[in-house]
């Protein structure tokens, strides 16, 4: 009987463990650099597109024929799709014109993978326009970029 509670207690705790979240201090350490990494990388993201320059956002992107971006029920796939469309429908600076993101959640999912949610707000010369994204991210030897990037348009009203 004592086993079994000692047992069905240990059971417990790892569970609750598990769900808090609870890690050691190294593991927190690690997880806050990369969600520092992370967010310098958004910015620099933020910086490239309210100078024009669409080739340093995307380098934001993972380099890949895999990377997709999802918007308006069209799917882009592989990088250079992806560069293509932005080229497309923000052929210079003043229609890039700026662009903020704001409330970005960062969830690292494993040493290597994390997922970012946050709004963006975006003000050219084609118009204004807002909404938010989901990010898929992967650690790469460049740094952490995006290979799936869901983004979403917000009514306008």
């Amino acid at each position: 009987m004592r086993l079994s509670f000692l047992f069905l207690a240990i059971a417990m705790l790892a569970a609750a463990l598990a769900v808090n979240g609870c890690r050691t201090p190294q593991a927190q350490t690690n997880v806050a650099s990369r969600e520092a990494a992370i967010r310098g990388m958004l910015a620099q993201q933020v910086r490239d597109w309210n100078v024009g320059n669409l080739a340093g956002f995307m380098e934001g992107y993972a380099k890949s024929d895999t990377t997709r971006f999802a918007s308006g029920g069209n799917v882009m796939l592989g990088w250079q799709q992806v560069f293509d469309r932005y080229r497309k429908r923000y052929a210079d600076p003043a229609a890039m014109g700026t662009t903020t993101f704001s409330n970005v959640e960062i969830k690292i999912l494993s040493p290597d993978t994390a997922m970012a949610f946050g709004r963006w707000h975006q003000k050219g010369a084609n118009g204004e326009g807002s909404g938010v994204f989901t990010l898929i991210l992967l650690k790469m030897p460049e740094g952490w970029r995006i290979i799936h990037d869901h983004t979403s348009v917000a009514e306008t009203k």
